[in-house]
């Protein structure tokens, strides 16, 4: 990194706004950054806009979330509320060095520099799929946005690929750079920690595995009647636990004749996570389209197989280590359950694969590589 004594000291400003909302995936990807950046880079002053600039770094209580939530409801509030976090940085006095913008959009933060991260397009490809207040605020401000970027940073080369060809940004100005695996979280764990946490959380003994923000995208659908079509003698063994928040999709997909085999959790801190992933008999990700897909690394670091879509990023990032089915076909979707669950050899492969498929992600070199592109953007040698 840079010689503090001989350099004059670098401003930063990152939107920490995603940390407010229970995380889930550009919440976790904020979090984990910022953790890492201040450590990598000690000489360096770090600025969070939380539509106001703070220098801790913070997650929101479920009790604001809750308070947000209920202020959303109000006509035009949630508009409104952008606007207002948005343009507030043009009254602060003092500009940045380089502006982090990890969630798509950046805020009107004065800086000489300024990176966004574009974690996929599944607002252009998948529009349907989306709030129509939020397809709205992307066709009014993610073009003017990029227009302003000086980088961008990418999770996968897929989407850096999608990014030169919808954005017509010029490809060496884009960076992809894959997400990481919080492995002091996300591990083996012992029988009766795990027993326990069982007990606690109410679980069943064998069950398949489901973890994501439930939207559209998510194929859950399809998922449901591939839990259907599974032979009755897995039906009758497995439930089916879908791990998530709500999201978007206003109600479950409704498949007759599985609602008394489907457990549907709420959103679960990492901790919790870790433990269902491993207690798994299986884990499914049929997605339409990933732009990286953290769950499956995170369920093969648990020792938990993999069954995933063989479309965009997911094959960049599960490599050999996931068994590959079909988003668009129920039958591939169960015959790829029906596989992992009933062959124990492909599943010990599966595991052992995923193990060092996991070990290959991490947080760090994440957060190393995206520093090394701040330093680069700014001119400054590390």
């Amino acid at each position: 990194m840079v010689n503090a004594a001989r350099s004059p000291r670098v401003r930063i400003a990152i939107n920490a706004i995603p940390l407010l909302s229970p995380l889930t995936g550009i919440g976790h990807y904020t979090r984990q950054i910022i953790r890492r950046l201040r450590p990598l880079s000690p000489n360096y002053e770090y600025l969070y806009y939380y539509g106001y600039f703070s220098r801790r770094a913070f997650c929101g209580s479920e009790a604001a979330y809750s308070l947000k939530q209920s202020l959303f409801r109000i006509p035009g509030f949630k508009k409104w509320l952008r606007y207002a976090v948005a343009h507030a940085p043009r009254f602060y006095g003092q500009g940045f060095d380089l502006y982090f913008e990890p969630n798509f959009i950046p805020a009107a933060i004065r800086a000489k520099k300024l990176v966004i991260t574009v974690h996929d397009f599944s607002f252009r490809l998948f529009p349907d799929a989306h709030p129509k207040d939020r397809i709205e605020h992307f066709e009014k401000n993610f073009a003017r946005g990029i227009d302003r970027a000086n980088h961008l940073i990418t999770d996968s080369e897929y989407v850096r690929a999608e990014a030169v060809e919808v954005l017509r940004f010029p490809a060496e100005k884009i960076t992809a750079i894959p997400l990481g695996v919080e492995h002091e979280t996300f591990k083996l764990r012992d029988k009766n920690s795990l027993d326990q946490r069982r007990r606690e959380l109410g679980l069943p003994e064998n069950f398949i595995l489901f973890v994501g923000t439930r939207e559209p995208r998510k194929n859950l659908t399809r998922l449901l009647q591939a839990y259907l079509e599974l032979p009755a003698r897995l039906k009758r063994k497995y439930f089916l636990l879908l791990v998530g928040p709500q999201g978007w999709e206003q109600a479950m997909p409704r498949t007759q004749g599985v609602a008394e085999r489907v457990i549907v959790s709420g959103y679960l801190d990492t901790e919790a996570l870790s433990c269902v992933y491993n207690l798994a008999r299986v884990f499914v990700l049929p997605s339409l389209y990933e732009g990286f897909g953290l769950p499956p690394l995170e369920a093969m670091a648990c020792g938990c197989p993999v069954v995933v879509s063989r479309v965009a990023s997911l094959p960049e990032v599960c490599g050999d280590a996931a068994y590959y089915v079909d988003p668009a076909d129920v039958s591939s979707i169960a015959e790829g359950i029906t596989r992992v669950l009933s062959d124990e050899t492909l599943r010990q492969s599966l595991i052992e694969k995923g193990l060092k498929r996991a070990a290959l992600f991490s947080w760090d070199e994440t957060a190393r590589k995206t520093l090394d592109v701040f330093e680069r953007i700014m001119g400054v040698k590390g």
